[in-house]
């Protein structure tokens, strides 16, 4: 990944709303809340005008003028510099095209489940299953009640596309881990019946160990 002026990803959502007309930064905020973009990039919103100002600062975007409402204090437009866009444009494909390694707490944990007993893992899956379902159908209701073409809802095609792989990998492994088909699956338990890690269990770790 290209390193750049302004790293932030709320960076590129910003420049995503300017590039339509200039504008101001609580018009910027406003906007992108109204469109979902907190779903969809790691916003946060506390440094959204420092943001801002770092995209100016780098060439990104410039000042358009001045606005005043009524007693409103003046505010400052921004607009999208020529700089800018290719930055939003080479960004963008940048994002589509590269695969990245992205960790997660669904992650960690399963990195770390023989903390549990594996009945104790099959029931927090069965309940994240639950949950995951839920969500697909939150998801396919939004996605269906939009009143937007589909090119304003790829995001949430993948949302859903990736909850239900999600779900379909959790209900093996949770299957897998109930039915006492899992490998290795009675030493584990054996473990947390013992408190004594079995030999086979310490023979693989300490292999591990040693490859690393």
């Amino acid at each position: 990944m290209a390193r750049r002026k302004v790293s932030n990803l709320t960076g590129l959502a910003v420049l995503g709303t300017v590039v339509q007309r200039p504008m101001h930064r609580y018009e910027i905020a406003s906007l992108m809340r109204a469109r979902g973009k907190g779903d969809d990039v790691d916003i946060k919103w506390s440094s959204l005008y420092t943001v801002v100002a770092s995209l100016e600062k780098h060439g990104l975007l410039e000042v358009a003028g001045t606005d005043r409402q009524g007693a409103r204090p003046e505010r400052t437009i921004y607009r999208i510099t020529e700089a800018g866009r290719a930055e939003l444009v080479e960004w963008t494909r940048e994002l589509l095209t590269t695969p990245v390694s992205e960790q997660s707490g669904f992650v960690a944990g399963l990195s770390m489940m023989v903390a549990l007993s594996p009945d104790q893992v099959a029931d927090a899956l069965r309940d994240r299953l639950t949950a995951l379902e839920q969500m697909v159908r939150e998801l396919r209701a939004a996605y269906e009640e939009a009143e937007v073409p589909r090119l304003f809802l790829v995001e949430t095609e993948y949302a859903i596309a990736m909850r239900e792989a999600e779900a379909a990998w959790v209900r093996t492994l949770q299957a897998d881990l109930a039915s006492g088909t899992y490998p290795l699956v009675e030493e584990w338990r054996e473990w947390h019946r013992s408190g004594a890690m079995p030999d086979e269990l310490v023979d693989l770790a300490e292999r591990g160990a040693e490859q690393d």
